[in-house]
Order: C-alpha cells, then structure tokens, then sequence
C-alpha cells in the first residue's frame, strides 16, 4: 500500500514539474525584432535595387524629351582625295581636308515634343509609386518571414515540452504497472505517444529550419535570437476609414492614375505629329586643299516648313494605337480601384477574424489546462485511465498550438492591412534607415545636362555614392 501511494504521490509531482516547465517561456537578453528584418529587408533587397534602376531610365525619359527642344550640334573633319582624268590623259589629284559644323533646331511641332515630356514626366510620377509597391511587397515579404520562424519557434517549443511531458508519462505509467494500477495496455498507450510526438518534433524542427531559410531570403541574414511577438500597428476605425486611407495613399492606384494622364499626354502628342513642324538648319565649314589650290570657306542656313499629306496610313495608325492604350490604362484604373477596395475588405475582415479566434483559443488554452489537470488529479485517484490523460494533454497542446498561430495570423492580418492601405513603408514605419530619395537622381538629370557640365559632375558624384558608376 505505501508503495502504491509512493507511486501516485510520485506521478503527481512529475505532472506538476513538467506542466510548469512546458508553460514557462524563457526571455533572451539581446534579441532580433520585426523592425530588425525590416530594416535588413529594405537595405538587401535586390528587387527594390533592380526597381530602383527602372526609376531611373525612366528619369532619363524625361531628359531625352528636354533634348528634342534643343539644338543639335555635330562637328565633322573629312580627308579626302580625288583623282579625276582629263582627255588628254592627264591625271589630277585633289587632296582635301574638311571640317565643319552643323546646327539643327527644331522651331515648331505643334507642342508635340513638349507633350512627350509632359508623358515622360508622368510615367516617372507612376513608376516611384510601382517603386513603393514593391517596396511594400519587400517589407510585407520580412513580416511573414519572421512570424513564420517565430510560429515555428513556438511550435517546436511545444512539441519539446510535450515530448518531455509524454516521457514522464510513459515513466509513471511504467511505475503504476508495476504497482498493478494500471495495465499494460496503458503503458503501450504511453509508448506510442511517445513515438508519435517524437515523429511531430522531428516535422516541426524540418519546418523551423525552413522558415529560417526564408527569412534568410527575405532579409538578407540569417535571424539570431528573436524578441517574441512584434507589436501590431495601429488599427483603423472601420472598414470605411481603411478604404479611404488606401484610396488617397495606395501606391498601386496612384501609379494608375499617373499612367492615365501619360497616355493622355501621348494620345494629344500623336495628334500633333499630324500636323506641320518648322526646323532650323545652319553649317558653317572650312575645306583646306592639300594640293596647292585655293582653300575655302562656306556658311548657310535654312528654315524648312514640313506638314505631312501621305504617309501610306502610319501616322493615323500610330493616333489610334495611341488612343488604344489610353483605354487600356483607364481600364487598368478601374481594376486597380476594384482591387484595393477588395484587398481592404479582405484584410480588414481577416484581421477581425484573426482577432476573434485569438480570443477564442486563450479561451481554449484557459478550458484546457482546467481539464487536464483535473483529469490528472482524477488519475491519481484511479477515476481516470491513462488514456484519459493523454487526451487531455493532446488537447491541451492542441489549445496552445491553435494560440500560437491564431497569434501568428493576427500579426500577419494586421500588416496585411498596412499593406492594403498603401502604409507599408520604410518612411511610414519610421525605420532606422535611409529612405532612398526618387527625386534626388531626377532632379540631376530632368533639364538634360551635357556630358561635360557642372551637373553632370553632381551626377557621376550620385551614381558613385549608389555604386552604379
């Protein structure tokens, strides 16, 4: 009989132990947050470099625009030599040495070049705003990378603590076996638990490996420590309120908008190239001649009116290929306006649901834990079989597990919002980085500097500090 109860006394202890152990989560002195993986997103990034690049050739688009405006110089040098033979069959030979130059400035197109700058200027506008929605893509790619090895985290700290509870299971039911409380029977039940969570860890610890994997791709490092659950952002009103905010912020329904008033520009600029232009040309040369005869010089100039009649059709075409693509960017717009309608009620909506079953499952973890450890106290009495228990434990640890990634989709539900709204940004999470400045390469380059200017040495300085030249 003492040995019966020694048993029991013994198994109570152990349940007890182990229990306070699987609840007790240890803290890190020094570990990384989400604004970590933000931060090393946003600076390794190659998708936002390559992004960034495209910035800039579009940049460049309007300085190509500025150049149609101005003049065009070229200075030419030409040596040549001519033989010409006579009817008397002598021989001449001319040698010459030339050089000139010539001037070509368009005077009028009807405003069509400067309508192609005002398209150029647009499509600029439309592609910084592509650039933040990927830049939104980036850091929203960094919150589910670290939620994910966060969620794995917990998982696989589960799966060990359950996996040393199940051990002290097996241990007391071999104890109460021997005592004759229990069958063997109970002891196999133990057993195959035991196997069971052995197999699971194994699975969860594969799966934190590879969350830990893509974090290294989504960040750019691999994650040390981590500081536990990140702090949600600042939740909206209602739903409305979320849509509003995306409608003035989002960068994807910006951007169209800016596509719209680019092709717009393109459809009035391919109008105008049907009508006349006006050109200005001049040259001035000198000719030297190398073989003993006069040298010379020669200037002149001409203005030259040109409206086109025929064309074979070309022009009319490229105005209603023009006036195509204007209706597919307006369509465009009406999409990208359904589609962030819908994006915000989805992630509103999910985030609500995310919240709720947050509730629900400490809700469940708080009915659980009563359960299991009345039905341990139940088993040290004899009223409850080893099966009973170990149902009990398994739906507890179903309980934490659910609150683990009920907490895990509530953190990716309330970012995904963010996103939605156009607020995933460096600049508006307020990161410790550089935010990268779109209007710093444009501003060099807009007016079209020449090779051999003072802005075109800012220019070179820029492009040296982005290690691009």
């Amino acid at each position: 009989m003492l040995k019966k109860n020694s048993a029991s006394l013994l198994k109570t202890f152990v349940f007890a132990g182990a229990a306070a152990f699987a609840f007790a989560l240890p803290k890190s002195a020094s570990a990384d947050n989400l604004s970590d993986a933000l931060i090393g997103a946003y600076k390794s990034s190659g998708l936002l470099e390559q992004n960034r690049a495209l910035l800039r050739v579009q940049d460049e688009s309007v300085a190509a625009a500025v150049a149609g405006l101005r003049p065009i110089i070229n200075w030419t040098i030409t040596a040549s030599n001519r033989n010409s033979d006579t009817s008397a069959s002598a021989t001449t030979t001319t040698d010459q040495l030339q050089t000139g130059l010539a001037l070509s400035l368009l005077l009028y197109d009807g405003g069509a070049t400067r309508l192609k700058q005002l398209a150029a200027q647009q499509t600029v506008l439309a592609t910084r705003q592509s650039l933040l929605n990927v830049e939104q893509q980036v850091l929203f790619g960094a919150v589910q990378a670290y939620v994910n090895v966060l969620l794995q985290q917990e998982t696989v700290r589960l799966q060990g603590n359950n996996l040393r509870l199940l051990q002290e299971e097996l241990k007391a039911s071999q104890d109460r076996f021997e005592v004759g409380e229990v069958t063997r029977t109970d002891v196999a039940l133990a057993q195959s638990r035991l196997a069971s969570a052995r197999a699971t860890l194994i699975q969860s610890r594969g799966d934190l490996l590879a969350a830990q994997a893509s974090y290294v791709e989504a960040v750019g490092h691999p994650i040390g420590a981590t500081a536990g659950q990140p702090p949600l952002p600042k939740r909206v009103a209602s739903l409305q309120s979320a849509e509003n905010i995306a409608v003035r912020n989002h960068p994807s329904l910006l951007g169209q908008q800016h596509a719209v008033k680019a092709a717009d520009y393109s459809v009035d600029a391919a109008r105008k190239g049907l009508g006349p232009s006006v050109t200005l040309s001049a040259d001035i040369s000198a000719t030297a001649n190398l073989s003993g005869g006069l040298d010379s010089d020669t200037s002149g100039g001409s203005i030259t009116y040109s409206q086109p009649i025929y064309a074979g059709g070309g022009l009319a075409s490229a105005l209603r290929s023009s006036m195509a693509l204007r209706d597919v960017e307006r369509g465009k717009l009406i999409t990208a306006q359904r589609t962030v309608a819908q994006d915000v009620a989805e992630a509103y909506v999910t985030l609500e649901a995310a919240t709720a079953s947050l509730v629900s499952s400490n809700e469940s973890v708080r009915a659980a834990q009563v359960a299991f450890d009345g039905i341990r106290e139940e088993a040290t009495l004899g009223a409850r079989t080893t099966l009973d228990v170990l149902q009990a434990e398994q739906d507890l640890l179903n309980a934490l597990t659910a609150r683990v990634q009920a907490r895990a989709s509530q953190a990716t539900a309330a970012y995904s919002l963010l996103q939605s709204q156009g607020l995933l940004t460096a600049e508006h999470l307020g990161l410790a980085v550089e935010i990268y400045d779109p209007t710093l390469y444009y501003n060099l380059v807009k007016d079209a500097p020449a090779q051999v200017s003072r802005q075109s040495r800012d220019l070179d300085r820029v492009l040296r500090a982005l290690g691009k030249n």
